[in-house]
């Protein structure tokens, strides 16, 4: 009887390794997924003169992206695309910013469309894109204001820039916070709230695999030193970043600072959800701000 006690405990001991086994090689696969580069070649728009450009990041990458406008515009809008996306994506709000008169560049993160790189850092290394671009299109149009519009990733890479980027305004759609807070939320969207327990699995993995640690990348701490006028835009469905993380970001940041949430949308492209009033709402920002 003994024995068979035993043996059943052994038994027990032998599956529940074999699961924490297997739990531990899906959860680095899942780390290794979240951070893969997502290249891809990027074809231009037929439909709008863009100028392909390239230059050098501290990143380590070389920025590919194109340019739409000239010495003649008044200002310069540079636009940042989300994590997993590429300057593609951003076609449709170079098409009215430019209509606006404004000069706009494209460009691809490292480690996305056609910038390479080894690996996604949430932030991390691309704020040194979004330096090289800020950098670059005041060598192109020495004397005019910049703005930059960040989306999601491309938020929290203007938002981690040290020093703070050297813009006259700033617009952060759907920020995340923090990263830790940024998985728990993904999981939880997933495996429902209990997952969130999960989250120190992926997190740990960072400065294995991509050189950085969880204090590197909170953009709530990174906004309270930022001088410029800053517009923050969210969903107020969005479960990516909920609304109550993006007023927390919003109660840390420095003066100047508005606010604008847009009822109803998700995490998704807010140009899209509501045109008339995103493009209002951006182009009065920058008419503020840019002159």
């Amino acid at each position: 009887m003994m024995r068979l006690v035993q043996r059943k405990w052994k038994m027990l001991g032998a599956i529940l390794t074999l699961v924490l086994v297997c739990g531990l090689v899906a959860t680095w696969a899942v780390g290794g997924s979240l951070c893969a580069p997502r290249n891809h070649p990027v074809a231009a728009p037929a439909d709008l003169a863009v100028q392909p450009v390239t230059f050098s990041s501290k990143s380590g990458a070389t920025i590919h992206g194109w340019l739409l406008g000239s010495e003649t515009n008044r200002a310069v809008v540079i636009l940042q695309h989300g994590i997993r996306g590429s300057r593609a994506d951003l076609v449709t709000r170079a098409r009215f910013l430019s209509e606006a008169g404004y000069a706009v560049l494209m460009f691809d993160f490292q480690g996305h469309g056609e910038s390479t790189a080894k690996h996604i850092t949430f932030g991390y290394l691309e704020s040194r894109d979004s330096q090289a671009a800020v950098a670059f299109v005041k060598g192109r149009f020495p004397g005019k204001p910049v703005a930059v519009i960040g989306l999601s990733l491309g938020a929290a890479a203007a938002a981690l820039a040290q020093p703070p980027l050297d813009v006259q305004a700033l617009v952060l759609e759907m920020m995340y916070p923090n990263v830790i807070d940024a998985t728990k939320d993904r999981i939880a969207m997933r495996l429902g709230p209990p997952g969130r327990l999960l989250s120190p699995l992926l997190t740990i993995q960072m400065k294995w695999r991509i050189g950085c640690s969880t204090d590197d990348l909170r953009p709530i701490v990174s906004v309270e030193k930022i001088a410029a006028p800053k517009l923050f835009i969210a969903g107020t469905e969005d479960r990516d970043t909920p609304l109550v993380e993006s007023k927390e970001i919003f109660a840390h940041t420095a003066e100047p600072k508005e606010f604008v949430s847009f009822e109803g949308a998700q995490h998704e492209d807010l140009l899209a959800f509501a045109p008339d009033r995103y493009k209002k709402t951006i182009l009065d920002f920058l008419e503020t701000h840019l002159k």
